[in-house]
């Protein structure tokens, strides 16, 4: 079994005032003198966890994590249906990230991130490539429409009848459908679309090892993630389509590392392996074992990734 570092506590924390109303809730933990690293958490709208920090050596890296606007510890929280939306795009996270970078007197900084993080990661580092040392993203998703279609359509073919119940009574697009009923002022109706919502996400996942579908209560946690996951992918992230692997060779002279499980459902692995040829010099992990969730297999190739790329300085 792959040993993470031991369990660490933030030597500091806050929550910044990144305009718009939001104040964007970040941490940092390790060594205050070591490589800095950015980790950016999957969603939208999931929020950090106390384990991702323990990818980090504390000895050798000063990892910051930070909970995007409206989930997490963030403010305002996007569970609440008076929190606007609309200062809440793929763009405004970019700048968040800026704003918390120069906040922390961070010069460069390695960016590593799964599945949404990926987009993040590569939407931040072609805006900013100078400020990025390296790049270590997983469960790859550059969030272009068809990665969306086949989410939330297409892999319906192996769950026909859990899809039945996502599509329910909708017709057309069923993700402007969602982000419409996240919307909507009955609590109720709110509700049940995030149960429906997050029930989906886990089925696709659900033939992987360990998986569960949710059948709790819905809180917060999941009301914030269900509308905006909604928000962000019925907008295809503000992004053009495929401009993230278009643009990929503005990353030429970053050191990349992709791990992808060849299993994963949500994230088929031929978007990975787009991106590797378009991106010069990004290495290609794929695990036959696995899936979206970690893997022993990808937990090691990461910690060698970061173990590798500590050396190199800042």
């Amino acid at each position: 079994m792959i040993e993470l570092y031991p369990p660490v506590e933030p030597y500091d924390k806050g929550l910044l005032d990144v305009g718009d109303g939001h104040a964007v809730y970040w941490e940092t933990c390790g060594n205050p003198a070591g490589k800095p690293a950015v980790v950016l958490h999957g969603g939208p709208g999931q929020g950090c966890t106390p384990g991702m920090r323990r990818m980090f050596d504390p000895a050798r890296y000063r990892a910051v994590l930070f909970d995007q606007r409206g989930c997490g510890r963030s403010t305002p929280h996007a569970s609440d249906p008076a929190t606007d939306l609309r200062y809440n795009t793929t763009d405004h996270l970019v700048a968040d990230m800026e704003r918390l970078r120069e906040h922390l007197g961070v010069e460069r900084w390695l960016v590593t991130g799964g599945s949404w993080g990926t987009t993040l990661a590569l939407a931040y580092a072609e805006r900013f490539p100078e400020r990025v040392t390296e790049i270590i993203v997983s469960a790859i998703s550059t969030t272009r429409p068809a990665e969306l279609d086949w989410l939330y359509r297409g892999v319906g073919r192996f769950f026909p009848e859990e899809w039945s119940r996502f599509r329910g009574d909708l017709s057309g697009d069923l993700i402007a459908a969602y982000a419409r009923l996240m919307e909507d002022p009955d609590p109720a109706v709110r509700t049940e679309a995030a149960r429906s919502w997050c029930t989906w996400e886990d089925t696709v996942l659900s033939l992987e090892p360990g998986a569960t579908v949710h059948n709790g209560p819905i809180g917060e946690g999941e009301l914030a993630f269900a509308r905006l996951v909604t928000h962000y992918y019925s907008h295809a992230a503000w992004l053009e389509p495929g401009a993230l692997i278009r643009d990929a060779g503005l990353l030429r002279e970053i050191p990349g590392v992709l791990i992808h499980g060849r299993r994963d459902l949500s994230c088929p692995v031929d978007t990975a392996w787009e991106l590797a040829r378009a991106w010069p010099g990004a290495e290609l992990l794929i695990d036959d074992g696995s899936g979206h969730r970690s893997s022993e297999v990808k937990r090691a190739w990461k910690l060698e990734a970061l173990d590798r790329f500590c050396s190199r300085g800042s």
